[in-house]
């Protein structure tokens, strides 16, 4: 897996840029008239600037006044520019304390619970990055699902993700309650209708496909992962076939050969992955079909288990080849036929910064850091200007 990376733009502070109010900050009030009634000073904490001109406005129709501060100064007294520079030191990868010592070597004194607190609160301003609550207008045709684990106060909890397996960007970080079908449903189902997409990428688990039925949606199911499981199979009963007595194939009229053939044959239907070798599929697990299943607390003989595996790769082969009836207009495939997308998302934005961690103290942590990082690495391309989220 390639290495994470991320472009992050530390906020800027002008202490001349006061930008003028346009609305009364008041809730009740609709004013949009102001005159000056105060110029202060403020002092701040930054590396540069100890203290900043602050006009306080008087609203011309409450006569209410209020405070506007200069770009990159809020109503705290630690600058955005520097609350900026301990959530990205904390994203790269040091933790609260560290952030802590760091800051102090740049000659800016921001105490460890300061800057879990801009972090906690950086995540919390992440547009979007919930099941109910996504990027405004965002659309695609298909999305991708997987699901983490992190330990959270010494137990592991699950951490459902959600991308555009079309161009890798995350969508959602939740936690689940549960990883049965009902509770991916819905996860899934609500995302996916807001986005409006008809189509689910996922791995092979049977949970992730009674979802995609449930909703009504296409899925592809991940080529790579099949592919592994089934060489794996294959070569378990291919083992069992050339060393063990078992006469389960002969019950059914089979030479050894055969079977073999049937395996290796079934190793290449596998890797082609066209979708009208589905029929073959089917004669391969026809084949086997009377093959017994094994009584209570036996083990099941080489004969069954080539008819479930047989049997189960028929029956996903529409998912597994879904990827290639999907095109363009230039008869492109829109996927690639792997859920490469969700496991970089989980790799880079949720599992590379829990790495160094010994886990979270707090559930809300856990989404908070982990929607911070994936919206960080949502702007690779321009870089993420941490002033729009460092309250």
């Amino acid at each position: 897996m390639d290495n994470m990376r991320l472009k992050l733009i530390l906020p800027v502070i002008n202490p001349e840029q006061i930008t003028k109010p346009e609305k009364c900050p008041h809730k009740k009030c609709s004013g949009k008239h102001f005159k000056v009634h105060q110029e202060v000073k403020k002092a701040i904490r930054d590396r540069k600037y100890t203290e900043v001109r602050v006009l306080r406005y008087e609203c011309l129709k409450c006569r209410r006044t209020f405070r506007v501060y200069p770009q990159g100064v809020q109503k705290a007294h630690v600058s955005q520019r520097v609350k900026g520079m301990a959530v990205m030191l904390y994203v790269l990868g040091l933790s609260y304390g560290a952030v802590a010592i760091v800051m102090e070597a740049l000659g800016v004194f921001l105490g460890k619970t300061s800057v879990y607190r801009a972090v906690q609160a950086a995540g919390k301003a992440v547009p979007g990055m919930k099941r109910t609550e996504l990027f405004s207008g965002y659309r695609t045709k298909a999305i991708g699902a997987d699901i983490t684990r992190v330990k959270c106060k010494g137990k592991w909890l699950p951490v459902g993700v959600i991308v555009d397996p079309i161009n890798g960007l995350v969508l959602s970080i939740d936690h689940l309650s549960g990883e049965d079908a009902e509770e991916l449903q819905k996860w899934i189902e609500p995302v996916a209708e807001i986005v409006g997409a008809h189509t689910l990428v996922t791995d092979d688990a049977d949970a992730f496909k009674q979802a995609a039925d449930k909703s009504g949606l296409d899925q592809q199911v991940c080529k790579s992962h099949v592919v592994r499981n089934t060489e794996e199979l294959i070569t378990s009963i291919s083992q069992s076939i050339e060393t063990d007595k078992d006469t389960s194939l002969a019950q059914i009229h089979i030479e050894p050969s055969q079977a073999l053939a049937d395996l290796r044959r079934l190793s290449e239907l596998i890797h082609s992955r066209q979708p009208n070798q589905q029929a073959e599929v089917q004669a391969l697990y026809e084949r086997y079909a009377q093959a017994a299943p094994p009584r209570k607390g036996s083990p099941a003989s080489v004969a069954y288990r080539m008819r479930n595996l047989f049997l189960d790769r028929w029956n996903l082969w529409p998912r597994l080849t879904y990827y290639r009836t999907w095109k363009d207009k230039e008869g492109k495939p829109i996927l690639d036929g792997t859920n490469n997308a969700n496991e970089r998302a989980i790799g880079w934005w949720v599992k590379e910064r829990y790495r160094s961690m010994r886990g979270y103290k707090r559930e809300q942590s856990v989404l908070n850091v982990s929607r911070l990082i994936a919206f960080c690495g949502n702007h690779l391309s321009k870089g993420l200007d941490l002033a729009s989220i460092i309250p």
